[in-house]
């Protein structure tokens, strides 16, 4: 194990770099767009720009890489996550800002890939799930650090958009300099939504409504502190907590998951969020406390939902369709993270912020509903085939969430067979 983490240090050293300076520049710049007087309907067009570079880069990258090789591309792509902050800080108009964030959108999305590639090609089946909590915990350590620079300083001025900037300069240096080996060429994954949906419907409408729910937390979630009077320091605990509450419990949920219908799980972190969300709208920033509890129930489940749906999906799949799924689901996660931030950002236009729990509260009885209907029109798998093991998921589509696509364009497999989720 010792020696799995020391051929993977300074990727690591380069991942906790990058998720820093990403923590930052996704708490400082609604701030700032709020501070220029943006309504929340165009700071949620502005996050769509990001989610659009981001499945864009899904799809674009893979071709990158095998022809120029990963550390070429992970350090262009870090480049390119330097430019457009600081272009952010140069050109203060929102429509500018869309293109900014696509770039944004399009480099992290490429350099998750080209991490997680990198991993799985120096784990085994003995250590992966080690290592990529390792990962996990890597991701999340920069990304809570990142939102605790925000109240350092002044989100209207240059400053932090500046530090930013050379935080994300300085993660090209370890794996730049590094002597590992660097991974074998990767190959170009397809997807069948169409397949997707005759082999699972409960996974097909689940990607799009858990990217809706990631989506719109990570788009909106600052936006929402600042509205409901927190301080930016009071704000990022609050962001903090919900990413704790994902990466606490995606493994007991997964487990859970393994040995009962995953179906039913689904009902239940659907519930659970909808009643998280609501009591969190019960509660006002007088005591910020009950708040940062329900932000990390809310967590608890708004992120693990993601993993779920790849897993029910690949359980009804043949080995050799696992990346195609993984991949359409991929696509259609990404439709949600677009669709969601419009939507809650029109409601909260017309509900104020609590709006936004309010559209978190909706997305979640969706979600349990359907699942819940899906059940009884399809018995429970077990007893026909084996599950596949339930993978944890460090997905961070947005800039507050742990949570992205891992490996889904790039056709990974692990050693003796495909990855399995």
């Amino acid at each position: 194990m010792l020696l799995s983490l020391a051929s993977v240090a300074t990727l690591m050293l380069s991942t906790l770099l990058m998720m820093a300076g990403f923590g930052l520049m996704n708490y400082m710049l609604p701030i700032r767009s709020l501070a220029e007087g943006w309504s929340t309907l165009t700071i949620s067009v502005i996050a769509t720009g990001y989610t659009f570079g981001f499945t864009l880069s899904c799809i674009v990258t893979p071709k990158l890489v095998q022809r120029v090789g990963h550390v070429r591309v992970f350090s262009a792509l870090i480049t390119l996550l330097t430019v457009s902050v600081l272009l952010c800080s140069l050109i203060i108009e929102w429509r500018a800002w869309v293109l900014f964030r696509g770039l944004a959108g399009f480099a992290i999305a490429g350099s998750y890939l080209i991490i997680e590639s990198w991993l799985n090609e120096r784990v085994t089946n003995d250590n992966r799930g080690a290592l990529f909590s390792v990962y996990m915990i890597t991701c999340l350590v920069g990304s809570i650090g990142g939102q605790y620079i925000v109240p350092l300083g002044d989100p209207s001025g240059a400053q932090l958009f500046i530090l930013c900037g050379l935080i994300f300069s300085l993660a090209i240096f370890p794996t730049a300099l590094s002597t590992a080996q660097s991974p074998a060429p990767i190959a170009q994954a397809r997807f069948d939504l169409k397949k997707l949906y005759r082999r699972s419907p409960v996974a097909f409408i689940g990607s799009l409504l858990s990217g809706a729910l990631s989506g719109t937390w990570g788009s909106l979630g600052a936006v929402y502190t600042q509205n409901v009077g927190m301080s930016t320091a009071q704000g990022a605990t609050l962001l903090s907590a919900v990413l704790a509450g994902g990466a606490l419990a995606q493994m007991p949920i997964g487990r859970i998951s393994d040995r009962v219908d995953r179906r039913l799980v689904m009902v239940f972190c659907g519930l659970f969020g909808t009643l998280s969300c609501l009591v969190m709208a019960v509660f006002s920033t007088d005591n910020p406390l009950p708040l940062y509890i329900g932000g990390f129930f809310v967590g608890t489940v708004l992120y693990p939902v993601y993993a779920l749906n790849v897993a029910h999906a690949n359980d009804l799949a043949e080995p050799n369709e696992y990346v195609t799924i993984s991949s359409g689901i991929m696509i259609l996660y990404g439709l949600g993270t677009v669709s969601g931030p419009l939507m809650a950002g029109t409601v909260m236009e017309w509900a104020g912020p609590k709006g936004l729990l309010w559209f978190l509260a909706l997305s979640f009885a969706a979600y349990a509903g359907y699942a819940g209907w899906r059940m009884t029109r399809r018995p429970s798998r077990e007893g026909l085939v084996g599950k596949t093991d339930f993978q944890s998921m460090p997905i961070p589509m947005q800039g507050t969430d742990p949570g992205h696509t891992p490996n889904a364009s790039f056709g990974e497999t692990e050693p003796g067979g495909p990855t399995r989720s």
